[in-house]
C-alpha cells in the first residue's frame, strides 16, 4: 500500500521529524503529504514547512467545524493514513467516520494499561513508576471514540530501572517511540500490518 501520511501535531513534532527523516533514508512507500496542527506556533508546522510539506492550521478559533476542515485537507491530498503525533486534541468523530481504521496514535506506555483520558505526556510515567513497573514502552493503536481504546498494531517495550524516575523514563520511551512508528508504518506500506 502506497501510504500518503496526513500528520497532526500540537507541539514539538519530533515524532513527526523522526518519521519524515526515515522516510529520506529508505527506500518506502510512504509520503508525508500534510501537516495540520491546532497550535499555529508549533514547532511541528515549522519542520513541515522546511520539508515542504503543506502545513493547516485548524483549531476551533479558525474554524466552528474542525473536523469538515481536516476532512477538507485530507481529501485535497490524497491523503489514506492519519497518524498523531502529539496531538492534544480529541479527533473529531466525523474524521474517524471518513477514515475508519486509518487513523494511528503513540502512547507512551503498553495499552491497555495506563491509557484513558487525562493519560497523557508524564502523567503516564508517573501513574507507571508509582506503580513500581518493571516494564514500559510504546504502543502504536488505532483510534476509535475512546481514549486509546483501539486494535494495538505494534509495541515496545523498555525495562524500568530503579534509578529511573518520570523523566528518564519518558526520554528512553521518546527514544522508541521515534523508531516504532515509522517501523509500524513501514509494516503497514509492505502489507505486513492489514488494516480492515
Amino acid at each position: 500500500m502506497k501510504i500518503r501520511l496526513g500528520i497532526l501535531a500540537s507541539h514539538g513534532g519530533s515524532n513527526l521529524q523522526a518519521i519524515i527523516d526515515h522516510i529520506k533514508k529508505e527506500d518506502v512507500q510512504i509520503e508525508v503529504v500534510a501537516v495540520i496542527s491546532n497550535n499555529s506556533s508549533s514547532f511541528a508546522i515549522s519542520r513541515a514547512k522546511k520539508e515542504g510539506i503543506a502545513t493547516y492550521h485548524i483549531s476551533s478559533k479558525t474554524t466552528n467545524d474542525v473536523g469538515k476542515q481536516m476532512i477538507k485537507v485530507f481529501k485535497q491530498h490524497k491523503v489514506n493514513l492519519i497518524a498523531l503525533a502529539g496531538y492534544m486534541k480529541k479527533i473529531p468523530i466525523s474524521v474517524l467516520e471518513t477514515y475508519p481504521n486509518r487513523v494511528l496514535n503513540i502512547h507512551p506506555a503498553l495499552l491497555p494499561n495506563y491509557g484513558g483520558k487525562g493519560m497523557y505526556g508524564m502523567k503516564v510515567h508517573e501513574a507507571v513508576i508509582s506503580a513500581n513497573e518493571l516494564y514500559s514502552g510504546a504502543t502504536i493503536h488505532l483510534v476509535n471514540s475512546q481514549y486509546d481504546d483501539g486494535r494495538i498494531l505494534n509495541q515496545q517495550r523498555v525495562a524500568i530501572l530503579k534509578s529511573d524516575n518520570a523523566t528518564t523514563l519518558a526520554a528512553k520511551i521518546l527514544l522508541i517511540e521515534h523508531k516504532l512508528y515509522f517501523d509500524t508504518l513501514k509494516l503497514l506500506a509492505e502489507d505486513k500490518i492489514v488494516l480492515q
